[in-house]
């Protein structure tokens, strides 16, 4: 092996090449790779070990060697390079991963003790050392350098320093907190299934009290991975050799990857070239009892990069597989991670595509929708707030039917009584009314309301109250009363101004069930609305940027169409009662006729041959009525067909109008709002607001990207790299 190239020759070439290409895309970023951890105490000589395999100059301080990991990778390239970056611990904050990031040192043509002091000085300045809840700053840090070498003579050779273990803290140098800031650093290190532990302890102490091979021991118990480095056999004790012998050849404390005994250069050899001190490495271990009685396999750095190449030849052809494996199962992730993220949505340009894209695809549902097309998208099986026609026409048609059922405040005199009137059938004398405070009828109330439930838009709605069931049997009552009131000088005439107010309080329920109607189509307008984003728009805070951009829009149509209600009821209670409408009149005529055929009903006589008749002479028998009684009689009359009209007149436009122009089929309804044309009007600003990406976001996505493409480009390298 060769100074200049001493990553050479460590392990299978093809596997090593792939391992290199690998690395050089980055991808030991998400999958652990098979690479050399150097591990031990503080001061137990693993910068020399690392000196030795890698032929760096690292530099020395008396008090700490390392403060943080260093990840060495040695690659093949056409050119000579050094370059040095940092990468920042996850856990440290935005600003500093930035600056992190954003410090590089590239194109240096060589590593010299210079330079490399250099780089060490710089980094001390970069790196994040925290301080504790006493504000006692931490000689230690989680972030890493990372310093690569590049050439055409290399190999591929990922090596790990990290900080010596230890376990006193030093006075205004470390603290205690320190102690466990490195313990999980290095464990962390070692805990990792690929990562060939170096354990590095001095020759000169009881192998017994070393802490660091006993965790060794603990995260690989089959000891595939651990490969025993005794340093420092110059310093042992005269007559304590034969422990490390017994060490190095076996005959205690068995490792399966053995033992090797390395010599550290001194203070006096360090200013001298690498091949001097490998020279001197080769003397010592040639002349000096007993290590000069060693096997030359278990002493000495060539022989120890030699078992090195063993080491880790067997190590990945092992490991290989379950690389293979794992970037492909993490590249299923990550580009799952990103589908799931959305369509990307940082600038204009690109806010403005998604959001008339995703318009786009709720005005086809919304199309669908208003034709009860609910064939076309599964959707409409899943989520029936979606049929939003279907529900509205049924609430249109339960409207419809209270208005016919208690709209009025009290029964016509020849209105039928339906089965569930029955029990509301009393006659109470005026007083008992008066003294009870509400009759029979007014006891049960029906709500307006079929849609009730906190909504986002309840303030808005209109507040209703149920209403009572007509009042039977008490409209002559109420008629009389009212005429007494109101009548002047007229001799067989109405006021004319009598019918309006009447028709006002025969009509007081109407404004009550047309707000509910409203309500309700309302809500079933916005339910559809929000349950159709959250289908076109999965992401929650994109789908609460939408709605906010919409929601001042939205409820200006919704006020809109209240406000057309109170239009209507004011139109046909607040004027003066008219109407074209033929119906009236044949209300009206319908209506004395029916008391024409009860009067005569009594003087009909049976014939065999043509039934039912009536003498000729009843017919002009006339009943004796007062002036006031046959006033109240065509009041009664007038207000029954005027009301029948008017009620059904109003339904329709309170369903056409307020209902379906307003709020579901019209050409400006609340469903039109989120379309390609209101997305187009949108400024920069609110798109940003409305559904750009935050800076967690943004680092996600960026991260995921990178992630991505790193691993696609693995992908290629396992799929045109043969097994």
């Amino acid at each position: 092996m060769s100074a200049q190239n001493p990553a050479s020759g460590l392990a299978e070439p093809s596997l090593l090449e792939k391992i290199d290409k690998l690395f050089a895309c980055k991808v030991g970023e998400y999958v652990d790779l098979p690479q050399l951890v150097v591990v031990g105490d503080q001061s137990s000589g693993k910068s020399s070990v690392l000196e030795a395999l890698t032929n760096l100059p690292f530099p020395r301080e008396s008090t700490l060697c390392t403060r943080f990991a260093t990840q060495i990778t040695f690659r093949r390239s056409p050119e000579t390079t050094v370059a040095a970056s940092v990468i920042p611990s996850s856990e440290s904050s935005e600003d500093h991963q930035k600056t992190a990031r954003d410090w590089k040192k590239e194109d240096l043509k060589q590593l010299d003790t210079s330079t490399f002091a250099s780089i060490m000085e710089e980094v001390n300045g970069i790196m994040e050392f925290k301080a504790d809840s006493y504000g006692v700053q931490s000689q230690f840090s989680n972030d890493v350098l990372r310093l690569e070498i590049s050439g055409p003579n290399q190999e591929h050779l990922s090596v790990i320093d990290v900080p010596g273990l230890f376990q006193r803290h030093k006075e205004g140098v470390t603290t205690k907190a320190d102690i466990e800031l490195v313990k999980r650093m290095v464990y962390g290190y070692m805990s990792n299934p690929r990562s060939v532990m170096l354990t590095v302890i001095p020759a000169n102490v009881d192998i017994a009290t070393q802490g660091i091979l006993e965790k060794a021991e603990e995260f690989d118990p089959d000891g595939m991975r651990t490969l025993g480095v005794l340093t420092k056999p110059d310093l042992v004790d005269k007559g304590a050799e034969h422990n490390v012998v017994n060490l190095i050849t076996d005959r205690e404390h068995h490792l399966r990857l053995g033992w090797h005994l390395l010599r550290n250069a001194g203070q006096s050899e360090l200013a001298n070239s690498i091949g001097s001190r490998q020279q001197a490495e080769k003397d010592f271990f040639s002349t000096v009892a007993p290590w000069s009685e060693l096997a030359w396999d278990k002493v000495g750095i060539n022989s120890f990069r030699s078992r090195l190449q063993e080491v880790l030849s067997d190590h990945i052809q092992r490991e290989f597989p379950k690389v293979k494996a794992e970037i492909s199962k993490r590249l299923k992730a990550s580009t799952l991670a990103l589908r799931d993220l959305g369509t990307k949505r940082q600038t204009p340009t690109e806010q403005y595509q998604y959001l008339i894209g995703m318009s786009m695809d709720f005005q086809k549902v919304v199309v669908d929708a208003l034709a009860t097309n609910y064939g076309r998208h599964e959707m409409f099986k899943d989520h029936p707030s979606l049929r939003l026609v279907t529900a509205a026409v049924n609430r249109s048609e339960a409207m419809a039917t209270m208005f016919a059922k208690n709209g009025h405040t009290y029964h016509f005199a020849d209105e039928p009584k339906l089965p569930e009137d029955a029990a509301s059938d009393i006659d109470v004398d005026e007083e008992d009314q008066t003294e009870a405070g509400t009759s029979p009828d007014q006891s049960v109330k029906t709500s307006v309301r079929q849609y009730l439930g906190r909504t986002a838009i309840d303030d808005l709605l209109p507040s209703t109250s149920n209403v009572a069931k007509p009042q039977r049997r008490k409209i002559f009552d109420w008629l009389r009363r009212v005429y007494r009131d109101s009548r002047g000088y007229e001799i067989g005439t109405v006021n004319p101004t009598l019918l309006a107010s009447i028709m006002k309080e025969q009509a007081r329920k109407w404004e009550d069930i047309a707000l509910g109607y409203v309500a309700d189509i309302i809500v079933l307008a916005h339910s559809f609305i929000n349950d159709l984003l959250h289908q076109v728009c999965p992401t929650r805070g994109v789908r609460d940027g939408i709605l906010s951009l919409l929601m001042d829009q939205l409820c200006t149509k919704y006020k809109a169409a209240i406000e057309h209600v109170v239009f209507l009821l004011s139109v046909d209670l607040d004027g003066t009662p008219s109407t074209l409408n033929h119906y009236f009149n044949d209300n009206l005529q319908n209506c004395r006729q029916k008391r024409l055929q009860s009067r005569i009903q009594s003087k009909t006589v049976s014939d065999c041959s043509h039934g039912e008749v009536v003498r000729t002479s009843d017919l002009f028998q006339h009943e004796h009525m007062g002036n006031e009684e046959h006033t109240i009689q065509d009041l009664h009359d007038v207000l029954e067909s005027y009301y029948k009209v008017a009620r059904k007149r109003f339904v329709d436009n309170l369903r056409k109008q307020a209902g379906d122009h307003f709020l579901i089929s019209g050409p400006d309804t609340p469903l039109t709002l989120f379309s390609p044309a209101f997305v187009s009007k949108l400024t920069h600003e609110e798109l940003e607001e409305a559904v750009g990406e935050d800076r967690q976001l943004k680092r996600r996505r960026a991260d995921l990207e990178r992630e991505t493409k790193d691993l696609e480009e693995a992908m290629k390298i396992l799929r045109f790299s043969g097994k």
